[in-house]
């Protein structure tokens, strides 16, 4: 019984955490779970509206003057992050988790400033008043709501970061962070570079 409590208490946890804020991406119809965006019209759903122009390629050159060290555009509407390579070989687009509040979200330029492969976690003091019972610190692994790898930010506290609760992806889920799949992550992660731009908008 002991043990059963002890896990329950570990989800409840997880799922709680998890919100701070996942190869070739996939093509984000696919991916993009319910997850809280307008979805693709079914035959079960005739009466929504589609979900298409909100995951529509853009062009970089609107939003960027040059593409030194790449590009990362992060559209916090239509919840999904473009990618562009220095060289304009690579454009990516992944579908993420945005912050949950519009108090919580930070628009704007940054860049990345640090990379980590298997980061720790630690909540933020804001985090952690109004979240008493959560840890001090997560070390790496399964159990850590940074996923597999962090994109480390100029703004203090903000990242781009896996998860390991692909439930996450396609909602308002975050404390402030931007939030993959894991797997979208690491590919992220071997494309960007120190000094690669970001944009919030």
């Amino acid at each position: 019984m002991a043990k059963s409590r002890s896990s329950f208490g570990r989800r409840r946890f997880l799922g709680g955490i998890a919100s701070i804020g996942a190869g070739l991406a996939m093509p984000v119809v696919a991916q993009t779970p319910d997850a809280g965006l307008e979805q693709f019209e079914t035959s079960a759903f005739t009466n929504q509206r589609r979900n298409i122009s909100s995951f529509q390629n853009r062009d970089w050159s609107e939003y960027f003057s040059t593409l030194r060290y790449g590009a990362i555009l992060v559209d916090t509407q239509s919840r999904a992050l473009h990618f562009w390579s220095e060289d304009e070989t690579i454009y990516r687009l992944y579908p993420t988790s945005v912050p949950v509040s519009e108090e919580l979200t930070r628009r704007g330029r940054t860049e990345v400033v640090r990379k980590v492969e298997g980061p720790s976690w630690a909540p933020t003091p804001s985090m952690k008043r109004r979240n008493p019972e959560w840890p001090d610190y997560v070390p790496p692994g399964p159990d850590n709501p940074l996923g597999t790898h962090a994109l480390y930010l100029s703004w203090r506290y903000y990242r781009i970061h896996g998860t390991h609760d692909t439930r996450k992806i396609g909602r308002k889920s975050s404390n402030g962070c931007i939030g993959l799949y894991n797997e979208h992550i690491r590919e992220l992660f071997g494309y960007a570079k120190i000094g690669t731009q970001v944009l919030l908008i």
